[in-house]
């Protein structure tokens, strides 16, 4: 490869949800945006730029994240989906923790400040 992009891919759906994972991970992974709604010809192309790569799906628990990830389910299958605990419905507002104990179960490296915080509850 020409240029060094990471091996992991993280799919959230917006930039406030990219933010929030971004603070929580003490490793290099591109997290990308859907940015809500995403055309079926734009995950085409989205598609073709993640085969080969470890890709996750990190979307909100509410109507709009089950419909993004049905369609990175059919689109993409080998992608690994993440979720987070219902009652924060949305990524951007839950608390970063939590986030980095769902990344921990992808064997992510997160912040320490984040595990020791897990591990007082």
């Amino acid at each position: 490869m020409e240029w060094d992009v990471p091996d992991k891919v993280i799919m959230v759906e917006g930039l406030s949800d990219k933010r929030k994972v971004a603070s929580v991970l003490d490793e290099e992974v591109e997290i990308r945006c859907t940015n809500g709604t995403i055309s079926l010809t734009k995950l085409d192309v989205m598609v073709d730029e993640l085969i080969g790569r470890d890709v996750y799906i990190l979307f909100d628990a509410d109507a709009s994240g089950e419909k993004l990830r049905k369609q990175f389910r059919r689109e993409l299958p080998e992608a690994r989906h993440l979720y987070i605990d219902r009652m924060y419905k949305e990524v951007e507002d839950t608390p970063e923790h939590h986030i980095a104990s769902v990344l921990l179960t992808a064997n992510m490296k997160v912040k320490t400040k984040f595990t020791s915080k897990r591990m007082e509850e």
